[in-house]
This record gives structure tokens, sequence and C-alpha cells, in this order.
């Protein structure tokens, strides 16, 4: 199991680094073991965080070209901006052009003034969030599907709904990856019984046919906006 979980692991990072450079290095899903579970959005808000890095990419493009390195994820309708700009004007004009983005709810701005970080900068990166990904699976007690994981220069930001006893365990692990600089949540938090409710409505939903969900259907898992921590 150990193997086929890191041959697994292997072909992600193939996969991932056959991507365009100027694309945020992240993972957000993963096929493991028993331990890997759903994700915890519902798959019209997934299509829909898809449609808005989308739209936010483009707004990039069309307002600064390719002078910046902008990077956006999002989960659950909460943008992540991460990458490097010239100045500290241009960092809040890209926060204020994303607020404006159809359906976006909230932004998190983590852009470092400065220079772009070079390709082996980045490869570095998508190398961080394979191991990343690695740890949490080999640890076998945290669900590394509903943890989206993205690397900047070293830091490794945590996107997801979880509960505090989830985050703690997912920060240590993280923090123990040989290259992770620092580690910032951005975490939506669900108490114990709401994480009973959803893992019961999961069950009941396996268990019925399944419709196709079209983007921008469904309204988001929850109100509350991100609660960012740097950790380390």
């Amino acid at each position: 199991m150990m193997t086929n979980t890191r041959n697994k692991l292997l072909t992600l990072l193939v996969l991932t680094l056959g991507l365009s450079a100027c694309a945020p290095v992240m993972v957000g899903s993963m096929v493991g073991g028993a331990m890997v579970a759903s994700d915890r959005r519902t798959t019209g808000i997934q299509l829909e965080d898809e449609g808005i890095e989308q739209r936010s990419a483009s707004a990039r493009r069309e307002n600064f070209g390719d002078k910046e390195h902008v990077n956006f994820t999002s989960y659950n309708r909460q943008v992540l901006i991460t990458g490097e700009v010239s100045s500290n004007q241009v960092r809040q004009q890209v926060e204020q052009l994303i607020s404006r983005v159809e359906n976006v709810r909230s932004v998190v701005n983590e852009l470092a003034i400065g220079p772009a970080s070079s390709v082996g900068e980045r490869t570095s990166d998508v190398v961080l969030v394979a191991k990343v990904k690695a740890a949490m699976v080999d640890s076998e007690d945290v669900f590394a599907n509903v943890f989206k994981v993205v690397a900047e220069r070293g830091t490794v930001y945590l996107m997801g709904r979880v509960t505090q006893r989830e985050a703690q365990r997912a920060t240590d692990v993280v923090r123990g990856v040989s290259g992770v600089k620092r580690v910032v949540r951005v975490f939506e938090y669900i108490s114990e019984d709401e994480l009973k409710g959803m893992q019961s409505k999961r069950a009941a939903d396996t268990s019925a046919s399944a419709t196709p969900a079209t983007p921008g259907t469904g309204a988001p898992a929850a109100a509350n906006a991100p609660v960012v921590t740097p950790i380390k």
C-alpha cells in the first residue's frame, strides 16, 4: 500500500512539473489509502472555484499582462493571492481587482513585493507540495484530500474546511517536512458536530443517485471568513 501511494505521488509530481511555470503550485485532491476523504465542498462550488480562478487569471492578464507574477487559488469562493509584484500599489490594485470578480466572497492577499521567483524556486515549490501531500498520507491520521496545499517560495499555505483538531494535526505534519520555511493556515473552521453531520450526509449521498452539477449552483458551504494564521 505504501509503495502504491508513493508511486501515485511520484506520478502526480511528474504531471505537475509539466504544467506552466505561471500556474499556482498546489494540490487539492489525491487518490490515496483508506484515510483519504472526499472534498468538503459541493460539486457545484468546486466548479465555481475553478471558474473564479480562471476569471481572476484573465483579469490579471488584461490589467497587468505578464509584468507581475500573481497566482490565485479559490476555496469555497474565498481567494488566496500569492506571488510577487513590483510595488505595494500594484499589490493593492490586484486585491481590489480580484474582490470584484464574480462570485468572490473574500480575498486573502499574500503577495510579496519584490522580483518574481525564479524557475528553480517554482520547481522547488512543486517538489515541496508533493512532499507535503506525501507526509499527510503517510501520517495515516490526516485526511489529505480535505486540504488544498499551495506553495510559494518555501511558504506552505493550507486551505480547507476543517476542525481545530484537524488543523493542528495537519500543521504539525507540514512543519516536519524538509524545505518548509513557513506554514500559513487559511482555514474555515467547523465543529466536530458539523464534521459528523457532513460525514453522515456524504454516506447518504453516496447511496443516492448523483446528478450533474453546473458552475454557480449551490451555496457556499459556510459564510465565515477564513482565519489566516501564520505558524512558522
